[in-house]
């Protein structure tokens, strides 16, 4: 096969590991390529996160291979053809050519292969059939190079196969229609007719796979149209009952008028759930809810952006911010976000010592100091000491409101 492009200034190319365990694999007459996202990436001078390599040797073979050349190997996947090849700093996945056998939509039994063209034609899209030798020589067996030139994210063979086999794939396919597709051409007929087809069948997915494939797509830097077209064809709604994408497109807009990095948790707070149903469809982590749980609280109280910040930290405020621009016809003001960071640094300069005497110490303490700092982040933090104990000591003199006549304590 003749190589159709070089990747010979991809910094990953000299991965020690990479390098050791192609050099094994090739002195015991065995092929071995890097494939699929490193190759894509590399191709479009975009990050690359892992490195995988496919051989015709059999994991076995891998293992014994690797550990000769003083790595370690971890048979992560032995069944599938993967091996996790280590030096303890740099990893790498090595994995045997393969095709599928069988598979029910989620998992799936392989047989594995020597022949490259047989492991091209089992992967998803075009453009991750991309192959590059330890030179950085690129090899395309099925076009992919064309494809991802072009911004064309395309199945490999029949698209409602290419599903069939894995259902996840339906999300993946909106996710790379996110990060490598061209706007103008838009997502392939086929391919969205089969998505919506075949919709249903996210719903069987487990929660973590559909998180992680929703964090990637909504990180990308402009998710609108790929959101949108999953809505479209009936595929977000399964995943995020209530969801709505009509905020994402001018909420994409204003980040690049702020120059605000792109965020996925910003972006799923502006689809309009509700932080436990997020969570719950996609197993967020807790640190992740909370924080969706924060944006929620800054859209829903009242106040200037900068005591949203102070309240629920500049973040929270920044993204509340950008998310109620979005909704509104006017042209985004010059200083929106200004004060943020300030505001969320801002320390109340009051402690119960301040009070204490003349307050006995109880609840009316922590009554007046709460009333003290609403005022000052309601003034803007500009109210002085002198000024916050008075309203401490009004508001702490004032009788404690007892409740509903029928509450009863919490013991009985």
């Amino acid at each position: 096969m003749t190589p159709v492009a070089e990747l010979t200034d991809a910094p990953w190319l000299s991965n020690r590991v990479a390098k050791a365990a192609l050099a094994a694999l090739a002195g015991a007459g065995h092929q071995g390529f890097f494939v699929g996202g490193c190759v894509r990436n590399g191709l479009l001078g975009q990050l690359v996160n892992d490195l995988d390599i496919a051989t015709d040797a059999l994991p076995e073979q891998v293992m014994d291979l690797a550990k000769r050349a003083g790595l370690k190997a971890i048979g992560t996947g032995v069944a599938h053809g993967t091996v996790t090849v280590t030096n303890g700093h740099q990893v790498v996945e090595v994995t045997t050519y393969r095709q599928d056998v069988a598979t029910d939509g989620r998992r799936a039994v392989v047989r594995f292969s020597r022949d490259m063209a047989v492991d091209a034609a089992r992967r998803d899209f075009t453009m991750n059939a991309l192959y590059a030798d330890g030179a950085g020589h690129v090899y395309d067996p099925l076009g992919g190079l064309g494809d991802l030139r072009a911004g064309r994210v395309r199945f490999i063979g029949d698209a409602a196969q290419r599903i069939a086999e894995d259902r996840l794939r339906i999300l993946r396919y909106f996710r790379f229609q996110a990060w490598y597709g061209d706007p103008q051409e838009g997502p392939q007929d086929e391919a969205l007719a089969a998505c919506a087809e075949a919709a249903e069948g996210v719903e069987g997915l487990s929660k973590e796979r559909l998180g992680a494939e929703m964090r990637k797509l909504l990180a990308a830097p402009d998710p609108a149209p790929a959101t949108a077209t999953m809505a479209q064809c009936g595929v977000l709604w399964r995943i995020l009952p209530g969801a709505a994408a009509l905020a994402l497109a001018p909420l994409v807009h204003l980040e690049g008028v702020y120059d605000v990095s792109p965020s996925w948790l910003r972006r799923m707070a502006a689809l309009g759930l509700e932080p436990g149903e997020a969570c719950a469809a996609l197993r967020l982590s807790k640190a992740e809810t909370r924080a969706l749980e924060a944006r929620k609280r800054a859209l829903a109280a009242g106040g200037t952006w900068p005591q949203q910040a102070y309240r629920f930290g500049a973040e929270a405020a920044r993204d509340a911010a950008l998310i109620v621009q979005a909704s509104l016809p006017a042209p985004p003001p010059v200083g929106l976000l200004d004060g943020l960071e300030r505001a969320e640094a801002q320390r109340f300069p009051l402690t119960a010592d301040d009070v204490i005497p003349p307050l006995a110490p109880g609840r009316a303490v922590g009554r007046g100091l709460a009333s003290a700092e609403e005022a000052w982040v309601e003034a803007g933090f500009a109210l002085s000491r002198d000024r916050l104990v008075e309203i401490a000591l009004a508001a702490a003199a004032r009788p404690e409101d007892p409740g509903p006549k029928d509450a009863r304590p919490k013991n009985d």
